[in-house]
């Protein structure tokens, strides 16, 4: 049997998930501490430029918190205890939703459309991930296929 093992995911392959995904999270610091709360997001890569877009209240936890920012999208399988995870480092910027068709083109479609009526962007200055790949097994088949 062999150990399960980390594998670094390239850039490419991080841009591929995160244009895949719509929701994940972003870590902000408020009042000297950490805090991380669900996003709606949209990755968008337009002009040669590639940042986040986020669509959410106004004045909340989010629009508080400091200039550096980390967003995390994570995919897990945990019957095969195997997944992956996405880091986006950036830097957090207010947007003029009116500004160039902005809403349009780069909404975010939040979930929860109440009140969403600040726009903000992550623009990144660092992408990266990292794969988990399951152990073989020990058994040819599952353990749970016989419950």
């Amino acid at each position: 049997m062999s150990d399960a093992w980390l594998e670094e995911l390239s850039y490419n392959q991080c841009l591929h998930l995160l244009r895949a995904g719509e929701v994940g999270r972003i870590g902000v610091v408020v009042d000297e501490a950490p805090i991380v709360v669900p996003v709606n997001y949209r990755l968008v890569e337009t002009l040669g430029l590639t940042f986040l877009a986020i669509r959410t209240r106004p004045g909340n936890v989010i629009e508080r918190g400091g200039l550096l920012v980390a967003f995390e999208l994570d995919g897990l399988d945990q019957a095969h205890h195997q997944g992956w995870s996405v880091l986006v480092r950036g830097t957090l910027h207010h947007v003029d939703a009116d500004a160039t068709d902005f809403k349009e083109r780069f909404d975010s479609e939040p979930w929860l459309l109440s009140e969403r009526d600040a726009w903000l962007i992550i623009q990144p200055f660092a992408i990266t991930g990292r794969q988990l790949h399951a152990a073989d097994p020990e058994w040819g088949f599952h353990t749970r296929a016989y419950m």
